[in-house]
């Protein structure tokens, strides 16, 4: 939901420090990857209940997720380079829930199932979304080529759907990678209340899966 206001925000930022590491010859690849083993170092340091550390680390992860894309668009960006950065990405938020589970079983263990459950739920319909309009895409340009030229198309996805500078077609949702930062980062600050950030989270998320059914099913 706020994806794109804070993505509005920091372009500036992360303009600059793109074109900086892409004149260093640092590739979107390799910031990928960085990205991902900070994230993994990340949920490390907080199943050792090292929360500060975690959290710094966390927010290290997510500006190297930031700055591959733009490192990718000032060269030439790749389906391979968007496979891996959406595969790891899910990797990294799988990663953090299953953190603090094991920092606290007791506490926590519930919660972030009940959050994992959720993340699985938005994800599946993130992705499933991407795979099917890829698909209509396809159809929709065969059909194209075989029409005249003078008989447009008024189905086809470009019509209503773009790609926003993704490497795959995707539809928001109320909870995005700018809500689901903030409440890593609010669960890292204060670590004993992560059940209850956990429920409220997983019902923001279960919210975001039906919205983006229902879309699917009207755009599809």
């Amino acid at each position: 939901m706020l994806d794109s206001y804070t993505q509005k925000a920091i372009r500036p930022l992360i303009s600059s420090l793109a074109g900086a590491l892409h004149g260093l010859g640092v590739g979107a690849n390799t910031l990928t990857w960085w990205g991902w083993g900070l994230g993994m170092a990340s949920a490390m340091a907080i199943a050792n209940q090292m929360y500060v550390l975690g959290l710094c680390v966390l927010l290290l992860s997510r500006l190297c997720d930031g700055l591959d894309g733009a490192v990718a668009r000032l060269s030439q960006p790749s389906d391979a380079g968007g496979f891996l950065d959406i595969s790891l990405d899910f990797w990294f938020y799988a990663a953090i829930p299953l953190a603090f589970a094991w920092a606290d079983p007791a506490r926590n263990a519930l919660a972030a199932a009940c959050l994992l459950a959720a993340f699985i739920s938005t994800g599946t319909s993130f992705l499933a979304y991407a795979v099917m309009r890829e698909k209509q895409k396809a159809h929709t340009s065969q059909a194209t080529c075989l029409q005249p030229q003078h008989e447009p198309n008024p189905t086809a996805p470009e019509a209503t759907v773009t790609r926003a500078d993704k490497s795959f077609y995707f539809v928001g949702g109320l909870t995005e990678a700018t809500e689901t930062l903030g409440f890593f980062v609010a669960m890292c600050l204060w670590p004993s209340y992560f059940p209850t950030f956990a429920f409220v989270f997983s019902a923001l998320c279960t919210v975001t899966s039906l919205t983006r059914i229902r879309s699917g099913l009207r755009d599809l």
